[in-house]
C-alpha cells in the first residue's frame, strides 16, 4: 500500500507531500492541471525511465519518494535476494540529476533500475486508459481465471517444482554439453596420459640426472686434471709431498736447539699427514672416473624426454609435470564415469518431469472447471457496465511445455453485438469497451487475489449516467480489498471514494506550478458539483453533489 509521495522538481510539480490511505481514493482536476504528471513522477519509482527535459529547475535534482507498507506480500525473499534491508514501511526513492544521472535507493540501500522496477511490480499497479497489452498477456488471463478456479496452493507448489526442474534442466544441458565435448576429446587426453605413464617420471630424478649429465660430460676434464694434481702431490722430480718430506727431516735435527722448533715440526708433521691423505684421496678419485658415452646418452635422452614433455604441457619442470599427469588422469576418469553421473542426472529429471506433470494437470483441470463460472461472472458485470449484448468467452489450449503457470494456454474472446461473434478481445474491443473490461477482470481478482496497490487513470471514460455509478460502485467494493487510486471526471465515481484529492495549477512569479488539496466535506460538494454543471456551480448541481454524497455515505 502506498503511504506517502513526495516529489520535487519535476515538470509542473516543484514541491509536492502527498499522505494516502487505504480504500477508495479519488483524484480530480481539471485537464492540464497535473493529473498525469502525478503517475509519471510515481511511475519513476517504479522503474521507469528518466527524463532530464522533465526536471524544470535544472539546477537541482528531481527527487521522487514514495512510502510503501510492504507487510502481507511475502516480499521478505526478494529483500534477501537482493540483499536488501527489509522493513515494514519500506521507502524508494529515485533521483535524477540535470546531467541525466539518475540513481534508486530502497531503504537507502543503492539498487539497479531492474530491481527497483521487479519489487514496483509488487507494490502498485498503474493502469492507464490506453493500457491494453495486458489483455493479451496470457499470464495476466490465467491470473483472472485462476482467480475463480481456486489454485493458489497448487500453483504455488507447481511454481517451487517449476523453478527446480527448470535448474535442473539447465544443468543437464551444459553437463549433457560438457560431456559431449569430452567424449571427443578423451581419446586424446587417454594418449597424453599413456605417454605420460610410458615415460614412468619419478620425483626428483630429474634433478639427479642433470647432476649425472653434468659429470659425465666432463669426465675427460676431471680425469686431466686430477692426474695432474696426483702428479704434483708425488712426481719424482718435484713433488708437495716431496719437498715437504724434506722440510720435516730438517726440522726434526733443528728442534731441539731451535726457538719454536719443537712446534714448527709438529706442525709440518700434521701437514704432512693431512697432504699425504689428500694424495691419497685424488688417485682413488682419479681411478673411480671413468670416460661413459653410453651411459650419457642415456641420461641426455631421459632429460630430453622430460623437457620435451614439459615443453608440451605448457609445465616448469618434472614436478608440475607430475602434478599435470594426475590432472589428465583424473580427467579421464571424469569422462569415463560422467555418463553415468548424466544417466542419473537423466533419470532425476524425468522424476521431478512426472511430478511437475501431474500438478501442472491437476491445475489445468481446475481451471477448465471454473471456465463456465468465470465466462457467466465476467459477461455479467460487462452486462451491467452498459453492454447489454456483451459476450465474453475463453479459449482454452495447452502448451508443448511447462511454464511458470503450468501447461496451459487461454485467449479471451468479446463482442459486444449479438450478430458477431466473439473475437480476440484486444483486437475487437474499443477502448471505453476495453476500459470496462479490465475493470471487470481486475475487479474479480481484488476479490480473490491478494493484489498490490492499484490506480486507474480515468478508467471510466466513455461512460455516464447509470453505468457512471455502476463504475463508481466497483471501485469502492474494489476499495475494500485493496488500496484503489482513481483519476477520474465522473461526478457518480467521484463521490464514491473515502478521500477525495483536488489537482490543480497556481501561478508563481514567472511559473505555473501544480499543486494537490485534499478536501473537506464542503470542499468536496463544490468539486463534485463542477464536475457535474462546468466552472459555473449552479445551485441544482450542489443539491444533486450532495445527494451523490449522501448516497455513496460521504
Amino acid at each position: 500500500m502506498l503511504v506517502k509521495l513526495s516529489v520535487r522538481n519535476y515538470a509542473l510539480i516543484r514541491d509536492l507531500d502527498i499522505d494516502f490511505k487505504n480504500g477508495l481514493t479519488i483524484i480530480t482536476g481539471e485537464t492540464g492541471a497535473g493529473k498525469t504528471i502525478l503517475l509519471g513522477a510515481l511511475s519513476l519509482i517504479l522503474g521507469a525511465r528518466a527524463e532530464t527535459s522533465a526536471l524544470p529547475d535544472k539546477k537541482s535534482k528531481c527527487i521522487v519518494e514514495g512510502t510503501f507498507k510492504v507487510d502481507g506480500y511475502q516480499l521478505k525473499p526478494f529483500f534477501k535476494e537482493n540483499d536488501l534491508d527489509y522493513e515494514s514501511f519500506t521507502i524508494i526513492r529515485r533521483e535524477i540529476s540535470a546531467a541525466g544521472k539518475s540513481r534508486a535507493f530502497i531503504n537507502d540501500t543503492p539498487v539497479t533500475i531492474t530491481v527497483l522496477k521487479e519489487l514496483g511490480e509488487n507494490l502498485i499497479d498503474i493502469h492507464s486508459q490506453h493500457q491494453t497489452l495486458m489483455l493479451n498477456n496470457n499470464l495476466f488471463q490465467l491470473n483472472v481465471i485462476d482467480s475463480f478456479a481456486g489454485t493458489a496452493e497448487i500453483l504455488n507448489d507447481y511454481r517451487l517444482g517449476f523453478i527446480k526442474y527448470r535448474n535442473l534442466r539447465r544443468e543437464y544441458t551444459e553437463q549433457s554439453g560438457r560431456a559431449e565435448k569430452n567424449r571427443a576429446d578423451l581419446e586424446y587426453h587417454k594418449f597424453q596420459l599413456n605417454q605420460l605413464d610410458t615415460a614412468r617420471l619419478l620425483d626428483g630424478e630429474q634433478e639427479d640426472l642433470e647432476k649425472e649429465q653434468e659429470l659425465l660430460s666432463h669426465t675427460e676434464e676431471i680425469m686431466t686434471g686430477l692426474a695432474a694434481i696426483t702428479e704434483l702431490f708425488s712426481s719424482e722430480s718435484s713433488s708437495v709431498l716431496g719437498n715437504l718430506n724434506e722440510i720435516r727431516s730438517i726440522l726434526n735435527r733443528l728442534k731441539d736447539f731451535l726457538p719454536g722448533g719443537k712446534e714448527l715440526a709438529a706442525r709440518t708433521e700434521s701437514s704432512y699427514i693431512e697432504l699425504n691423505d689428500l694424495s691419497s684421496g685424488f688417485e682413488g678419485l682419479a681411478a673411480s672416473i671413468i670416460a661413459d658415452p653410453a651411459r650419457l646418452a642415456q641420461v641426455n635422452e631421459r632429460l630430453d624426454t622430460i623437457y620435451t614433455l614439459a615443453r608440451k604441457h605448457n609445465v616448469n619442470g618434472l614436478a608440475e609435470l607430475l602434478v599435470k599427469r594426475e590432472e589428465i588422469r583424473d580427467l579421464v576418469q571424469s569422462i569415463e564415469t560422467g555418463d553415468e553421473k548424466l544417466t542419473e542426472m537423466e533419470s532425476l529429471l524425468r522424476s521431478e518431469e512426472a511430478v511437475l506433470a501431474k500438478m501442472a494437470s491437476a491445475i489445468t483441470e481446475k481451471r477448465k472447471k471454473s471456465l463456465p463460472e468465470t465466462e457467466k461472472n465476467i459477461t455479467a458485470m460487462l452486462r451491467q457496465l452498459g453492454m447489454p449484448n456483451a459476450r465474453f468467452r475463453i479459449e482454452f489450449s495447452s502448451l508443448k511445455d511447462f511454464s511458470e503457470s503450468g501447461m496451459d494456454q487461454v485467449d479471451f474472446l468479446f463482442s459486444a453485438n449479438r450478430q458477431i461473434a466473439p473475437e480476440n478481445l484486444a483486437k475487437t474491443a474499443s477502448g471505453g469497451e476495453l476500459s470496462r473490461v479490465m475493470l471487470s477482470l481486475k475487479s474479480f481478482l481484488a476479490r480473490n487475489v491478494k493484489l498490490p496497490s492499484i490506480i486507474f487513470d480515468e478508467i471510466d471514460s466513455g461512460v455516464s449516467g447509470e453505468v457512471a455509478d455502476k463504475v463508481g460502485q466497483i471501485l469502492s467494493s474494489m476499495g475494500k480489498y485493496m488500496q484503489v487510486i482513481n483519476i477520474t471526471h465522473l461526478p457518480q465515481v467521484a463521490s464514491r471514494g473515502a478521500v477525495h484529492f483536488h489537482v490543480y495549477k497556481e501561478d508563481e512569479g514567472d511559473s505555473t506550478i501544480t499543486r494537490i488539496k485534499l478536501l473537506s466535506g464542503d470542499e468536496r460538494i463544490m468539486e463534485v458539483a463542477r464536475l457535474l454543471s462546468g466552472s459555473e456551480v449552479t445551485p441544482a448541481a450542489l443539491k444533486n453533489a450532495r445527494e451523490l454524497l449522501e448516497a455513496a455515505g460521504n
